[in-house]
C-alpha cells in the first residue's frame, strides 16, 4: 500500500527522513510508464514529482485519495494548478533550493559564450597547432544583463553579475516598483531590455503569455551580437526562430538548458546543429550534487508537513 509515491528520481538519503512504518514506492522509471504510475496511486495520498511527470485531470481521477503533491524543484508547468485546487490537493515546491545551481549556470554560460569558443579549442591543441587569435573573445565586466523575470533566482544571478561589474536591467510586471528587489537593478519594460541587454537571461514561467515571449520579432530587437540564454522553461524561446539567428550572425550565442520538446529528439535539436556558439544541456542548471540534496530534503519536509508527519 503506497501512501508515498515518488515517479521521479530524488536523492536517496532523503527518503531516509520518512517516518518508520510510512509506506513508500520510489521508483524513478514510472515517468515513463504512464499505466503503471497511475496503477500505482490507488491509495496514495503524496506524490513527488520533477518536472516530466503530468500531473493532470487523468492523473488526479487515479488518486482519489491524494492531497499533496511534492514537486522536486520550482517550475509547476507540468501539474494542473487548478484541477489540484478543485480537488483540495496541495502542490509544495521546493522554493529557493536550486536558485544558486541555476544562477551559476547561467554565468558561467555567459562567461564561456562571451569569450568565444576558447574553451573549445581542446582538440586542436591536441592535434598541435597553436590558434591563440582564433577565439579571442570578450570580456563580462562592463557588459548589460537582462533578466527577464526578477524572481528569486533571477535575484541570485544578478547578485553574481554586479559582483563582476556588470550593470543590470530586469522586467517583472508583477513586482511593485518599491519594492527593496530592486536594488541594484535598473526596471525595465521588455523592449528597452532586449534592446539594450548584451546578455538577455530568462526566468519567466511557461504560460499563454510567456510562450514564444522571445519569438523573430523580440531577436531582431536585441542588440547585434548579444546572447540568450534560458534555462526557465522550454516554449518561453521560438526555438526554430532562435536557430535562425544564430545562423544569420545577428546574435552572439545561446545556452539553451529547456526546451519545447523533452527530452530532446534528435530532429528537434536539427535546427542547432553545426553552430559553435550553443551550449545545449539537458535540463540540469538547476541540478547539482548539492542542489539535489537541498531540494530532496526540502521535498520530503514539504510533503511530510503537508501530511501532518513532519514531526512523527
Amino acid at each position: 500500500m503506497n501512501r508515498i509515491v515518488i515517479s521521479e528520481s530524488m536523492e536517496a538519503a532523503a527518503l531516509e527522513r520518512f517516518p518508520p512504518g510510512i509506506d513508500y514506492l520510489y521508483d524513478p522509471t514510472l515517468v515513463e510508464r504512464r499505466q503503471a504510475l497511475l496503477a500505482s496511486l490507488g491509495v496514495a495520498e503524496a506524490l513527488i514529482v520533477r518536472n516530466r511527470t503530468q500531473v493532470d485531470r487523468a492523473l488526479l481521477e487515479a488518486a482519489p485519495s491524494l492531497s499533496v503533491v511534492g514537486r522536486l524543484g520550482v517550475g509547476l508547468d507540468n501539474i494542473d494548478l487548478p484541477a489540484c485546487r478543485a480537488r483540495g490537493v496541495t502542490v509544495y515546491p521546493a522554493s529557493g533550493a536550486n536558485k544558486v545551481s541555476v544562477a551559476e549556470y547561467v554565468i558561467a554560460a555567459a562567461l564561456q559564450l562571451i569569450r568565444g569558443g576558447a574553451y573549445a579549442l581542446g582538440p586542436q591543441m591536441l592535434a598541435g597547432a597553436w590558434p591563440r587569435w582564433g577565439a579571442v573573445g570578450g570580456e563580462i565586466e562592463g557588459r548589460v544583463l537582462g533578466l527577464v523575470g526578477f524572481g528569486d533566482i533571477a535575484r541570485s544571478v544578478a547578485v553574481r553579475a554586479l559582483a563582476l561589474g556588470m550593470r543590470i536591467l530586469a522586467h517583472d510586471p508583477y513586482l511593485d516598483s518599491d519594492d527593496p528587489a530592486w536594488a541594484g537593478a535598473q526596471r525595465s519594460s521588455l523592449k528597452p531590455l532586449l534592446a539594450g541587454a548584451d546578455i538577455v537571461s530568462l526566468h519567466v514561467p511557461l504560460t499563454p503569455e510567456t510562450r514564444h515571449l522571445i519569438d523573430a520579432t523580440a531577436l531582431a530587437g536585441m542588440k547585434p551580437g548579444a546572447i540568450v540564454i534560458n534555462t526557465a522553461r522550454g516554449g518561453v524561446v521560438a526555438e526554430a526562430d532562435l536557430a535562425a539567428a544564430l545562423r544569420a550572425g545577428r546574435l552572439g550565442g545561446a545556452a539553451l538548458d529547456v526546451f519545447e520538446e523533452e527530452p530532446l529528439s534528435a530532429a528537434a535539436a536539427a535546427p542547432f546543429a553545426g553552430l559553435a556558439n550553443v551550449i545545449l544541456t539537458p535540463h540540469i542548471a538547476g541540478v547539482t550534487a548539492e542542489s539535489n540534496a537541498r531540494v530532496s530534503r526540502v521535498t520530503v519536509e514539504n510533503v511530510l508537513d503537508g501530511l501532518g508527519l513532519l514531526d512523527a
